[in-house]
């Protein structure tokens, strides 16, 4: 797939104010400090699409970007460690789960996990809930260029062996990189397949 455009559509935290719900749509999630804004930017080639930010926790709202006028990627705020305070971290928890729950046209969650680290809980809880919901969803590894790729596929083999403890047949994985655009096409052409079989709950 090659994106040719990548357009912001709108923010905000009310699930029943979004975009109608007649194209496929697919959500990105992780860790405050997971380096998702900038696989975003990876994978659409359009620097600055998604904020990217030193201080965890940039992204508060749910942001929908359109893309090539025929798919949306939604950018979620990251769970975890964000400095905010535990008021606002109930009010995020609440309208993500709303979301993930009840968006019809959502056809899979991507759930970034930094490939560096070994599993962590946060995460494993969070991919437990969406196996509980019946929500479908891959797994990407951020950060590969950071060490080798032994480590990484290391890391990787430890977290999908934590997930088999709980799911049947753990999800797809992805290594990325959002410096040297690793696992980006991948992504895309995942989108691309899933997309070919979408038929819009809107009528």
């Amino acid at each position: 797939m090659i994106i040719q455009k990548a357009e912001f559509v709108t923010s905000n935290t009310d699930v029943s104010k979004l975009p109608v719900a007649d194209k496929p749509e697919y959500a990105f999630i992780g860790r405050s400090n997971v380096g998702k804004s900038s696989l975003i930017n990876a994978i659409t080639r359009k620097k600055g699409l998604a904020k990217t930010s030193q201080k965890p926790g940039k992204t508060q709202l749910i942001n929908h970007f359109l893309i090539n006028e025929h798919w949306y990627l939604v950018d979620l705020p990251g769970y975890g460690f964000a400095q905010t305070s535990k008021k606002n971290r109930a009010i995020w928890e609440k309208f993500i789960r709303e979301y993930l729950v009840n968006r019809v046209n959502l056809q899979c969650v991507f759930v970034l996990i930094d490939s560096r680290l070994e599993p962590q809980k946060i995460d494993l809880d969070f991919c437990y809930w969406l196996g509980e919901k019946g929500i479908p969803f891959l797994l990407l590894f951020t950060k590969a260029d950071k060490q080798s790729i032994v480590k990484g596929d290391q890391n990787v083999a430890k977290f999908r062996k934590a997930l088999k403890t709980w799911f049947e047949e753990v999800p797809a994985h992805i290594l990325t990189s959002s410096e040297t655009k690793l696992g980006c096409e991948q992504v895309l052409s995942t989108i691309d397949d899933i997309n070919a079989n979408f038929i819009s709950p809107i009528e």
